[in-house]
């Protein structure tokens, strides 16, 4: 499917600063789309491709496929949302599987749906930079792999290109006044597995989203003392109602009633069943959590034990930090907390901007300037899924519409080049005759 340009042909023969570079490389034609990134996002481009007939290369830095869910969670993980709304196109869950599966059945599900559809990433392949080049109207996207001791070169040229790597490449670490005094162990969530390395130790968790409040839970779990910096208002959903995913039932309220309607349910919902936040040092956003999430992107919390440990006092919600100190932490109301551990709850970013060269399609913190659902396709033969910040549904959806959308163009340039072909056949036939 892909073809290893062994006599570059005279259309690559361009002349600029990137020659000796170019001819360096081993140059490799994709008779297809290059997708960058072997997660979820990636695998469900694939496949729909898979399905169209379209040959794709697909690139991975890591050694293997969902490398964030291997790697980088925590043990007691499990999806916030049921099932049906994680899985990707044509290849349901298993039955046998939980509502809520966890981590490790998410990732031999992944497994299954790469070898159900034939998806051999290149593992270790680190893309350096992807360059849309006008002259010739391709994309030359230059890699480094590192799966042998010798590191090699590649370029991969291909007509379109998709950009799969995700809002959460990459861990997000703000900086703190004094936190190099500290002397204590930090670590951010993604580094974190369990609470047991943790046992009575006072430890500070630096953020109150779904990874802030399950990494406490877990550390109170395991007889440690944590302390959860909560710097602004959160929302905070039961994850069932009646019986019902809170989610499953919100998609349900949403075909029926206006967005502002369904956040004044769920929010009667959460006071009933979860009683008032402010107890626990916590308040409510002034935009509902749908609204909130539509505008800002802000998932809200799903509580699955977290409170009670709160209103019990142990978890305890501190507020912002002003600095650290050697085994200390101030706190912006003049507190100071004497602690063993710091964890940085405080989430993901893309890396988008650190290799692709454009800018007009993404935006400069590398997620796409159109918002869903117009966010999946821009210019020359340019993609990206796995940026909805709708999770896993919204990476399905554009997924499908970027195989189909390719597969579209790539068959219809296939057509031309056939029938280019055989009108030079038939010319070389009357010549000859």
């Amino acid at each position: 499917m892909d073809n290893t340009c062994q006599n570059t042909p005279n259309m690559f023969q361009t002349s600029g600063p990137d020659d000796h570079d170019f001819f360096a490389r081993r140059c490799i034609w994709v008779n297809g789309p290059v997708i960058v990134g072997a997660g979820p996002s990636g695998l469900a481009v694939g496949s729909g491709l898979r399905g169209q007939g379209v040959p794709f290369v697909m690139l991975e830095r890591a050694n293997c496929i969902a490398s964030l869910w291997k790697n980088r969670t925590y043990d007691r993980l499990k999806l916030h949302l049921p099932k049906q709304f994680c899985q990707l196109p044509n290849f349901p869950f298993p039955e046998d599987f939980p509502e809520y599966p966890t981590k490790y059945q998410f990732i031999n599900y992944l497994e299954s749906y790469a070898k159900h559809f034939n998806i051999n990433p290149h593992f270790n392949e680190t893309v350096q930079s992807a360059k849309y080049d006008e002259t010739f109207g391709l994309w030359r996207v230059k890699t480094v792999s590192t799966s042998s001791s010798n590191p090699s070169e590649v370029e991969y040229i291909c007509r379109w290109l998709v950009v799969a790597t995700g809002e959460n490449a990459e861990k997000f670490l703000p900086e703190f006044e004094g936190l190099q005094d500290f002397g204590g162990h930090v670590m951010h969530a993604c580094d974190y597995k369990s609470g047991e390395s943790y046992r009575g130790e006072r430890v500070l968790v630096v953020g109150c989203g779904n990874s802030g409040m399950e990494v406490s839970l877990d550390l109170c779990n395991h007889d440690a003392s944590p302390s959860m910096v909560v710097r602004s208002s959160v929302h905070v959903l039961p994850r069932e109602i009646l019986g019902r995913s809170t989610f499953e039932l919100a998609v349900t309220m949403m075909k029926l009633l206006p967005l502002w309607m369904v956040d004044k349910i769920l929010l009667l919902f959460a006071w009933l069943i979860l009683g008032n936040l402010e107890k626990c040092g916590l308040t409510r956003p002034c935009l509902g959590p749908l609204q909130l999430k539509n505008t800002q992107g802000k998932t809200p919390v799903l509580d699955i034990g977290a409170l009670e440990k709160m209103r019990s006092g142990k978890i305890k919600v501190v507020p912002g930090i002003k600095r650290f100190s050697s085994g200390k932490a101030e706190l912006v109301n003049g507190e100071i907390l004497q602690i063993d551990s710091v964890i940085l709850a405080t989430g993901y970013r893309s890396n988008v901007p650190s290799w692709l060269k454009e800018n007009e399609f993404f935006s400069e913190d590398g997620i796409p300037k159109n918002q869903f659902p117009n966010g999946w396709k821009g210019n020359a033969g340019l993609y990206a899924v796995g940026f909805t910040k709708r999770g896993l549904s919204g990476a399905s959806l554009d997924a499908i519409s970027v195989a189909f959308d390719i597969a579209k163009s790539w068959k219809e340039e296939t057509k031309q080049k056939k029938i280019t072909v055989a009108a030079r056949h038939r010319r070389c036939i009357s010549h000859f005759c």
